[in-house]
């Protein structure tokens, strides 16, 4: 018996022993600490059914403007040949092999009878396109004209009835921070509707200062190209172009043509032919702090005015070195793509209020645009109109004058006396009496062919050189 109770003993000692190890070094502590406080006053604001309600009714309601662009944007279909890959047999009989190929983008219908603004690059290189509509009605489209630099093209498609258009609103007026609608056929999906606000306006990607965009955050993918920017009443406010992404596809932000921008330039094409571009005449930079300190001024924003262009608009009103251009019609220059932007809307002749600063004092001046008078020529470099004086000097009828020698082949014209101030009369035996028809001769030129460049020198004779 009292063994059994030993046994039960030494059983139970040895349990506890294990159980008490086992709460010591094992178990993890997980005690619960309940602490008291005292009542405190909650300083956020619970919501309710109410305030939800209230939220949904104050919520932008896009359906209008929606439902009212979806049926002006097209599809647009690019038909191309391109170089295909070369076989043996292709090699060995000098052919090149072609195939086709199908771009795609979107289009905006502004008038009724089929006038169709899109993407310069949505149509570039097409042998064929078609536009098919939103009720799926499909029409081949001819090019009426195209400008590369802004990337606008205008279309038309011939119609037995009146279609569907936007109306063009005013870029100028569109705020940060304003909602927005992308309209247009990502990746083949027609009829396609984002949503998203004005993060930015006067944007420029290139840094080459001739861009202007407004950036959204509207979702915008390949295929949205020429589709539409709307507000909220379904005005064009502009045209999709681009996307700023590393994948190819949309991570946050779209760049579009402002509708000022657009409709100047269609309106060119219809009426010249060409876009118009109106020139202030000056050349400088946009200010910030380091150029502001370089230039020892107290300004951080504004145009700098470092030269003026002889004869032109800014020179005639009286426009110096050492200007700061503040405003252009009341609209803020804070940078060069707020200057180019609001000139692009602009032609020759128009007037322009330019409110600029001078020695501390404000002062607003008439500007009249001026026709673009330079043009930078390859291989010679940059030349402008000539002046009677210039052909005076000469006694000459017609030419343009080289203003400055491209760097790369500057020694090569300085050694065969050649310098600023020189005539350029002919190019490629046609005469040439503006920069215009030196422009016209060099687009229409294959960069395969020899090039002609007859010139007066300083001493007024005529000198011919060849180029290949």
């Amino acid at each position: 018996m009292k063994k059994i109770l030993t046994l039960v003993f030494v059983s139970a000692l040895g349990g506890a022993l294990t159980l008490g190890s086992y709460k010591m070094f094992l178990e993890q502590d997980n005690a619960l600490v309940i602490t008291k406080t005292e009542p405190t006053i909650s300083s956020y604001i619970p919501t309710s059914n109410v305030s939800s309600a209230n939220n949904i009714l104050n919520a932008p309601d896009f359906t209008k403007a929606a439902e009212n662009t979806v049926h002006t944007v097209v599809h647009v279909k690019n038909m191309a040949m391109v170089s295909g890959q070369m076989t043996f047999e292709d090699l060995f009989y000098g052919r090149r092999p072609m195939q086709p190929q199908v771009g795609t983008g979107s289009g905006v219908i502004i008038s009724p009878d089929g006038y169709i603004i899109t993407n310069n690059h949505v149509i570039d290189g097409a042998q064929a396109l078609s536009v098919t509509l939103n009720n799926n009605k499909e029409y081949d489209a001819k090019v009426i004209g195209s400008d590369d630099k802004t990337d606008i093209a205008l279309l038309k498609i011939e119609v037995d009835e009146e279609l569907p258009y936007t109306t063009f609103g005013d870029s100028d007026q569109a705020k940060i921070g304003e909602w927005v609608l992308a309209v247009g056929n990502p990746f083949n999906l027609t009829s396609t509707v984002t949503a998203g606000i004005i993060s930015a306006k006067s944007r420029d990607l290139t840094g080459q200062s001739y861009q202007s965009f407004i950036q959204t955050d509207a979702a915008v993918n390949p295929g949205n190209s020429g589709g539409a920017l709307v507000n909220a009443n379904g005005d064009l406010i502009g045209i999709n172009t681009a996307i700023s992404s590393q994948t190819g596809s949309y991570i946050g932000y779209s760049f579009a043509v402002p509708s000022n921008i657009a409709r100047k330039v269609i309106e060119d094409i219809m009426e010249y032919g060409n876009v118009q571009n109106g020139i202030l005449g000056v050349t400088g930079g946009a200010l910030n702090n380091d150029y502001a300190e370089k230039l020892n001024l107290s300004e951080t924003e504004g145009f700098y005015v470092d030269s003026v262009e002889e004869g032109s608009g800014a020179d005639k009103a009286g426009i110096k070195h050492g200007d700061i251009i503040k405003k252009i019609d009341q609209v803020s220059i804070t940078k060069f793509s707020d200057l180019r932007g609001h000139l692009n809307t602009k032609r020759p002749d128009d007037v322009v209020n330019v409110t600029l600063l001078r020695d501390g004092k404000t002062k607003e001046v008439p500007v009249t645009l001026i026709k673009n008078q330079t043009l930078t020529m390859p291989l010679v470099g940059v030349i402008k109109n000539t002046s009677k004086e210039d052909l005076k000097k000469f006694n000459l009828n017609n030419g343009v004058k080289i203003i400055r020698l491209n760097e790369q082949y500057e020694t090569y014209w300085k050694r065969n006396g050649i310098t600023p101030g020189n005539i350029i009369t002919a190019i490629d035996g046609q005469k040439v009496k503006n920069v215009d028809d030196v422009q016209n001769i060099m687009r229409n030129k294959s960069p395969y062919e020899p090039l002609q460049i007859e010139l007066i020198n300083e001493k007024g004779e005529k000198e011919r050189y060849n180029f290949r």
